[in-house]
């Protein structure tokens, strides 16, 4: 029974965490040379309240035991020294250990005031005894103010933190308290599988957190005693509690007896062999579970923690019939011992871990942050790398948004059809330069303005489409600039594409430095742009570079433009297709070595595979064009 449904839970303590622990045994003599003349580790170990006693206290026998590397210093604060907890320093003392500082640090009060003036205090006595005693290495527990105290000391100071029980989650203000020391911290012991995950997603360094169990459960594994009746005591809640128990009478009760500390010893023995435990203490949750003894947990407190199935949650703890509801399902029965905060070997692990620490390792806590990108936009060497405008290319046949930087690089390119109709165009170009713009953002592009290039003549001055050719249909008396504009909020610049090819050449291409040259572009159409005087050349009607609507032959073939026999109706891609889907129909352009799939129209590459391959109607055309 007591394994069963466990074996999962205690595996996580073995396998590569022994193999662990093999290697620090190699490192230990290394280290202790490296640390100088073989010195003692000086430990301190801080104590707040019974609670984490019972947790540091195996630990503090580990490290007594071992005289030839350690030097024990114990520092007793908090509740310990105060009569109304039972005075439970004199435990300590009973156990044999030296108390080297005691404390006063809790300032009287009920309230959440009394317990920031406490953390105050011991702020303020602690420099004075870690100045004293100069540890170089302070072991504090747990999620108490009192720890926060000790911690925020020991970080401030320079001094070496191990934090014991990281990682943990209980539901209340513990959590923030226990997850800030986490943070001062540079080493952590935790309990459970999860509690070390959690320690990794808090950025903490894997190679610092030892997953070793709960020191306690090294005792409570083997502590349950048969012969418990001759230990009569009775568990002890808070002050509040007592009041409410002798205001009732209950502590005259022949079964019911208030104490103000019961041994732990003696505790466990309670524990182990009750009907059933309620309250709200960690113990409930972790300790107790080493038994299997029924757990009742009243409220939130320790809600996120990892339970085994002896403990029942009643989470609005104001109401009497649920609490008697689970009284009657949890008293009396027996559960399954649950080893999940430990399999009773803490403490040597703790010890090998404190051996393998170098203190010639620097100080200064290195956190294991995700990989992210780094942000550097604010940098002003990176602005001017990265400062970029959208180009946006209307052909004849397809529409193209880039994002390109300022040295004529693409980063990013879309492309669609061109649609047909003015409204549909408009909106793609709308949202294609949005998306683009965004996608800008998340490249760390700085995008200063808008470029557009598009067939037909255009008036750059006020960005409008004055008339297009038919290879873009509904494309006349357009303004582009004002729409995209007002959605974009950036400058627009609108013009011819040859003329854009034109610029493009004179300030990346081969036009670089040239006072005076002609760009010419073949595409769907034909078109170009003229450099005269190192200016672009518009005309005084801003067709001073139509280059492929230069009439050629009066009696030539129609023209997109609606003249005859312009350069483009001769030269073009739409050109070439046209004649080559006639010699198609007459079944004249195919020869030996060639073929069209059926539902692939012809295009002027096929013209010119066939005039490759000896077609002399193809070969004539090309010269023609």
């Amino acid at each position: 029974m007591e394994t069963y449904g466990y074996l999962h839970r205690e595996s996580c303590f073995q396998g590569p965490h022994e193999l662990y622990f093999k290697n620090l045994s190699k490192r230990n003599k290394h280290i202790m040379e490296k640390n100088g003349n073989n010195r003692k580790l000086r430990v301190c170990v801080a104590t707040c309240n019974r609670a984490d006693y019972s947790k540091l206290a195996p630990i503090m026998f580990g490290i007594k035991t071992e005289p030839d590397f350690f030097e024990l210093d114990v520092v007793v604060l908090g509740s310990h020294l105060i009569d109304d907890y039972g005075n439970t320093y004199r435990m300590i003392e009973q156990d044999d250990f030296d108390i080297n500082t005691r404390l006063h640090t809790i300032v009287r009060g009920e309230d959440e005031a009394a317990m920031v003036e406490s953390v105050g205090l011991a702020l303020v006595k602690l420099p004075d005894v870690l100045n004293r005693l100069k540890p170089d290495i302070m072991i504090v527990h747990g999620d108490r103010f009192d720890a926060l105290a000790l911690a925020t000391s020991a970080a401030l100071m320079n001094i070496r933190i191990l934090h014991i029980e990281g990682g943990e989650v209980s539901g209340t203000i513990d959590d923030s308290i226990r997850h800030a020391i986490t943070k001062l911290a540079h080493y952590h012991v935790c309990c459970t599988r999860s509690a070390e995950q959690h320690l990794i997603s808090m950025c903490e360094d894997h190679d610092r957190i030892l997953l070793a169990g709960c020191p306690s459960y090294d005792k409570l594994l083997s502590a349950k005693n048969k012969d418990y009746m001759s230990i009569i005591r009775m568990w002890l809640g808070s002050k509040e509690m007592v009041r409410v128990m002798r205001k009732k009478g209950i502590e005259h009760h022949p079964n019911f007896r208030a104490v103000k500390h019961v041994p732990f010893d003696q505790f466990i023995q309670l524990v182990a062999h009750a009907g059933c435990m309620i309250g709200n203490s960690s113990c409930g949750v972790r300790e107790v579970g080493a038994f299997g003894t029924p757990v009742i947990n009243l409220g939130t407190r320790q809600i996120g923690r990892e339970t085994g199935e002896n403990v029942l949650h009643v989470r609005d703890a104001d109401t009497q019939d649920k609490i008697l509801q689970a009284l009657h399902l949890q008293f009396g029965k027996q559960y399954p011992c649950s080893k999940i905060y430990g399999d009773g070997n803490a403490v040597p692990r703790i010890l090998k871990f404190l051996k393998s620490i170098d203190l010639q390792e620097p100080l200064q806590k290195k956190f294991c942050f995700p990989p992210v990108k780094e942000n550097i936009s604010q940098d002003i060497d990176h602005i001017l790398e990265t400062l970029s405008a959208l180009a946006v290319d209307l052909g004849g046949t397809n529409l193209r948004v880039a994002i390109v930087s300022m040295k004529g690089e693409i980063v990013k390119k879309y492309t669609q059809f061109n649609p047909k109709t003015y409204e549909e165009r408009i909106n793609l170009i709308l949202q294609m330069c949005v998306e683009a713009a965004a996608e800008a953002v998340k490249l760390n592009c700085r995008i200063l303005g808008v470029g557009i290039s598009t067939g037909g003549r255009v008036n750059p001055r006020e960005g409008i489409v004055l008339h297009s050719t038919k290879l873009i249909q509904e494309w006349n008396s357009v303004d582009l600039r004002t729409p995209l504009s007002d959605t974009l909020h950036l400058p627009v610049w609108v013009d011819n594409d040859g003329n854009c090819a034109a610029l493009a050449e004179r300030k990346f291409g081969q036009g670089k430095g040239l006072e005076n040259f002609v760009t010419l572009i073949t595409g769907t159409g034909i078109g170009g742009g003229i450099i005269h005087q190192h200016e672009l050349i518009h005309g005084s009607s801003f067709c001073a570079a139509e280059l492929g609507h230069l009439v050629v032959s009066l009696d030539g073939p129609d023209c997109s433009c609606g003249s005859h026999g312009c350069i483009e109706a001769y030269a073009s891609g739409m050109a070439l297709q046209r004649e080559a889907k006639k010699l198609h129909d007459e079944d004249l352009l195919l020869v030996e070595g060639m073929s069209v799939p059926k539902d692939e129209a012809v295009g002027a590459l096929h013209l010119i595979q066939a005039a490759k391959l000896g077609n002399a109607k193809a070969q004539s055309i090309l010269r023609t064009g």
